[in-house]
């Protein structure tokens, strides 16, 4: 008889973002004449930039003939993408990474639910609350997390993240964690780490024997030139931490896909014997066993990002998006929303009136100003009283969500 994983059925029915897309069906239904503005998930809208179409293009035309087609791919990437992805997202950092300690993939959303498969079921997790949901959710599905009571998991190591903390987790003191999930900047709140405090956290790992999962997807917003973009960037990282990044919201790729995610040799972990194991090679034995490689098009076209002509094209796209969270914040701020976010990141978290819940508020903005919002208890019990707003619509979009909200506030 074929049992079932049971740890599956742990999981709440859905997805957050299912959820939420359920409830706006139900809506539309009703008011079918509605026009909804959609400022909750965060995908993005702005078309590809230029320089990536070309080297798609080229990409496909080559595959279109005999000497250029491309079957298999390496499971790593190609070195072509490698080798761009060092010479421009490390080195002018001062990080100097082996090419082999790179790994494409097929966007981080992938390789941060995956990477949970590298260590022993019984290991203690601890992640900043709010969260990005994949994070506990796969290690869920393994049975790390224990099981859910009143909106927590029973195995996982809650470390708030909240006004009164300035949204900078607390190392705990009251127990030991075995692997930290940090996600700077943040998704949802939005929210920065300074260099100071990032170092709490790697000497942290280096003096616990504990592994930090570091998701680096949004380092491309950062304008402060002191907010680090890499955990590498301190001394000592390389032998605690696995870090992810994606073109997903740099460069427009959610339908692209592709991303990279880097695990430094000097990082290890131990047997149960006390053998240290390096992690490096079992995530290449993974990655060659269970994932075929990205795509070479798409590949070519994350190439394409580091040419000049790509680098300035979306920087200007990156622009744009900000350009809609300056805005953002700067108008509920004067309706007299508590904000946060919306300077290194492209989200807004909102704090919502009057102890009003957050699947309540966003009930409330969705039928008084059809506008949609993520309700922040989605992302951990941290974000109850909490909403997520985005920064990925278009200039017009944005500018008539904000209006309306302005008129409802009213």
């Amino acid at each position: 008889m074929a049992l079932v994983n049971e740890h599956f059925l742990k999981l709440p029915n859905n997805y957050l973002f299912a959820d939420i897309a359920k409830k706006v069906n139900a809506f539309k239904v009703m008011h079918p004449k509605a026009d909804i503005i959609s400022l909750g998930i965060g995908d993005v809208t702005q078309p590809l930039c230029p320089a990536v179409i070309e080297a798609m293009h080229k990409a496909v035309e080559e595959m279109g003939t005999a000497e250029g087609f491309r079957g298999y791919g390496p499971e790593q990437g190609y070195e072509f993408l490698r080798e761009a992805i060092l010479k421009n997202d490390f080195l002018p950092r001062g990080i100097h990474l082996d090419i082999d300690e790179i790994f494409i993939n097929d966007g981080a959303k992938s390789d941060t639910g995956n990477i949970q498969e590298l260590i022993r079921w019984d290991n203690s997790i601890g992640v900043t609350d709010p969260i990005y949901p994949v994070y506990i959710d796969s290690n869920v599905m393994i049975g790390r997390a224990g099981v859910l009571q009143d909106g927590r998991w029973s195995n996982v190591i809650y470390m708030p993240c909240t006004a009164e903390n300035g949204f900078i987790p607390k190392i705990p003191e009251d127990c030991h964690v075995d692997v930290i999930y940090l996600c700077y900047p943040n998704n949802p709140t939005g929210m920065v780490i300074s260099k100071q405090e990032l170092r709490h956290w790697v000497n942290y790992a280096l003096k616990n024997d504990a592994l930090i999962f570091y998701d680096a997807a949004y380092q491309a917003y950062i304008t402060d030139p002191d907010i680090p973009h890499s955990i590498y960037e301190i001394r000592g990282a390389r032998k605690c931490a696995i870090e992810f990044h994606s073109y997903s919201k740099t460069a427009g790729f959610t339908g692209v896909r592709c991303g990279y995610t880097i695990v430094p040799k000097d990082l290890t972990a131990s047997t149960l014997d006390g053998q240290r194991i390096p992690l490096n090679p079992l995530w290449n034995r993974r990655q060659s066993t269970k994932f075929n490689g990205t795509n070479y098009i798409s590949q070519r076209a994350a190439e394409a990002i580091y040419t000049p002509e790509g680098q300035q094209q979306v920087r200007q796209t990156i622009d744009y998006y900000m350009q809609n969270a300056h805005k953002m914040l700067a108008t509920l701020r004067k309706l007299g929303f508590e904000c946060y976010g919306g300077e290194n990141a492209p989200y807004i978290w909102m704090h919502t009136p009057d102890g009003t819940s957050s699947w309540q508020f966003f009930e409330q903005l969705l039928y008084g100003a059809n506008v949609v919002c993520t309700p922040g208890v989605g992302f951990g019990p941290s974000g109850e009283g909490y909403v997520r707003f985005t920064a990925f619509g278009s200039h017009e979009h944005t500018d008539e969500a904000l209006h309306r909200i302005e008129m409802w506030n009213k």
